[in-house]
């Protein structure tokens, strides 16, 4: 057994405070990058490791809490990931002396990884196993792995550390008030897989303070069959004169560590806010109490084993379209945009027109080019409950947080919405509000993961939901492309995660159309085309140029310019359309049209040419 493994087992420890609120005490910018101070000010860091012994931490980590690859590369420092990593374990092992252990420190990276982002489980093993090398080599006697909202992501940490090294894991998650870590998992879910991936000790750090980390470390000690940790934040802070201030006392956190202690807590410090004052306090509780020594056999109500997925809705009774689809009936859907302001009369007008023509569903983009309009969701219920046609509701990650998403794909589905076209979507920069922020928590491939464990009554943190869901999954192509390898290999991976159709950008080139649709053959799924009658030569040159994504030959353009100069444009962006139509119409399952002023008359224009 290490050293470490064997005083926890014997007494409880105290780990240090936090390094981030001590240097940024001492003058350092949040601009900067804390973990760089290593090499380029290891006296300062040294300092803080100093003042957190004299205050009686048993534990110290090492000032590398962001030294990924992917972090440092945000500084322009991703080469120096080893130097920064094994200079930080020297420091703190400096200051440590023969006092304390030294653990080393790791974080998140910053990303999503699979199944929420694009960064294979694979290559996050190497980013963390690359950190963990060098603070291994540096001579650290454990490691800290902590502020983790995703299980899977501390999952590939443990997994890289254990590649490199068996030195004692301490795997912290960071909560909610509520209990559940960030991305929704439970303690009674969590705390067992952690155990089964091989932490030796689990714990909470950072988000809530020392009273919400208790409720949640009760329950996890009704669960866990290691020991525990607990490194609350000194409350919640408050910005007093421009600045954020951690407002709990030293004493109120030793207060609360006599709490943990008695939960068979063996590891307990502070993190956002605690300062050398708080870890002395912390460290005369910790010495007036006896650790528990036995843990008497208790089953939490709560607890139970991980939900098993259920069986999906069968493709075919999801949705109209759906079926339509699994039948090989050619579909044709149009475009309509969610109106400015509150009033949807003439939506809802427009969809019943197309309806009563034909036209078998109606797409709702969520806010095109982000600009501020009704949301799709509400306008989709609006048409589908007033007009009584089907809507495919357009679906974009870039507003909405992980949670946020699955909080309103839940209500959606409860009121009638079951096709989804999903999107990553436009950066808000091209839209009408250039300073608008963006989320991008995942992109559309997590989204279509997410949407998929849905369906399979599961939530992303692998709890039951109850009834699955029964969305349709679509995902948006593009076919124009210019990097197209990297196009059809996102194309696989949103099918492999369980996207059922897939609906193209205009297509204004049925040769590049075809090509492309030998490529991804394969991949067995239904494609619909998207095709948009150029209005002007204006309207041509504007898709051709500054719609991200969309390509238009130049051959067409200087069509529309000749139809132009003749008094003919809009009459030649119809032609154009419908040969498109005529062309692609034996490749696809269905057609999308998107009208650039919404006109209703135009999109009927185009179906004329699809031969029933």
């Amino acid at each position: 057994m290490s050293p470490f493994l064997a005083e926890v087992d014997r007494r409880v420890l105290v780990c240090d405070g936090a390094m981030g609120t001590m240097l940024y005490g001492k003058g350092i910018f949040l601009n900067r990058s804390f973990d760089e101070l290593n090499l380029t000010q290891p006296d300062l860091v040294a300092e803080v490791h100093q003042a957190y012994v004299r205050a009686g931490a048993d534990v110290v980590e090492t000032n590398t809490f962001g030294a990924n690859r992917i972090k440092l590369g945000a500084f322009s420092l991703a080469e120096r990931v080893h130097a920064i990593n094994l200079q930080g374990a020297r420091i703190a092992r400096h200051a440590a002396r023969e006092q304390a252990f030294v653990a080393g420190a790791i974080g998140p990276l910053g990303i999503r990884i699979e199944p929420w982002g694009k960064t294979g489980v694979d290559e996050a093993e190497e980013y963390f196993a690359e950190q963990a090398r060098a603070l291994a080599e540096g001579g650290v006697d454990l490691f800290i792995l902590e502020t983790f909202r995703d299980v899977n992501e501390i999952g590939a940490a443990i997994r890289a550390v254990r590649s490199v090294c068996a030195l004692p894991i301490v795997a912290q998650v960071t909560t909610e008030e509520d209990g559940n870590s960030l991305d929704g998992a439970a303690p009674e879910t969590f705390v067992p897989e952690l155990e089964r991936l091989g932490a030796d000790l689990v714990g909470l750090n950072c988000s809530v303070g020392p009273a919400a980390m208790l409720e949640t470390i009760e329950r996890m000690a009704h669960v866990a069959t290691v020991k525990l940790s607990a490194q609350p934040n000194a409350g919640r802070p408050r910005e007093i004169e421009g600045r954020n201030i951690y407002l709990c006392s030293p004493e109120y956190m030793a207060s609360y560590a006599r709490r943990f202690i008695a939960n068979d807590v063996r590891l307990v410090g502070g993190c956002c806010g605690t300062t050398p004052e708080h870890i002395r306090h912390i460290k005369n509780a910790v010495r007036a109490m006896a650790p528990v020594t036995a843990r008497t056999a208790v089953t939490a109500p709560s607890a139970k084993a991980p939900e098993a997925a259920v069986a999906p809705v069968p493709r075919g009774e999801k949705s109209r379209l759906a079926n339509c689809l699994e039948r090989g009936h050619f579909v044709v859907t149009v475009e309509l945009l969610p109106p400015r302001g509150f009033r949807a009369d003439a939506l809802v007008e427009q969809a019943r027109q197309l309806r009563i023509r034909g036209v078998d569903l109606i797409n709702i983009p969520d806010a095109r080019r982000a600009s501020a309009r009704m949301s799709a969701l509400s306008a989709a219920l609006l048409v589908q409950q007033q007009a009584g046609v089907e809507t495919v509701l357009h679906y974009a990650c870039r507003d909405r947080n992980l949670l946020g998403m699955q909080s309103d794909l839940l209500g959606a589905h409860s009121m009638g919405i079951r096709n989804l076209l999903i999107i990553t979507g436009d950066p808000p920069r091209v839209g009408d509000y250039p300073d608008a922020t963006a989320v991008f928590d995942v992109d559309s491939i997590g989204l279509t993961n997410v949407v998929t464990r849905l369906n399979r009554g599961l939530d992303i943190a692998g709890q039951g939901i109850g009834h699955p869901t029964a969305f349709h999954v679509g995902v948006a192509i593009n076919q124009g492309a210019l990097d197209l390898e990297e196009e059809i290999r996102r194309f696989q991976y949103k099918v492999e995660a369980g996207a059922e159709f897939a609906i193209t950008q205009p297509v204004f080139d049925a040769r590049e159309l075809a090509q492309f649709l030998e490529r991804v053959a394969a991949f067995r799924i239904p494609v619909i085309a998207g095709v948009t009658p150029l209005e002007s030569v204006r309207h041509a040159e504007f898709m051709a140029n500054e719609l991200p994504g969309v390509h238009v030959p130049d051959a067409t353009v200087e069509r529309m310019r000749r139809a132009e100069a003749a008094g003919q444009a809009a009459a030649e962006g119809l032609a154009i359309a419908r040969e498109v139509v005529s062309e692609i119409r034996p490749l696809v399952q269905g057609l999308q049209i998107a009208t650039a002023g919404g006109s209703v008359e135009a999109a009927l224009a185009v179906i004329e040419a699809v031969a029933v």
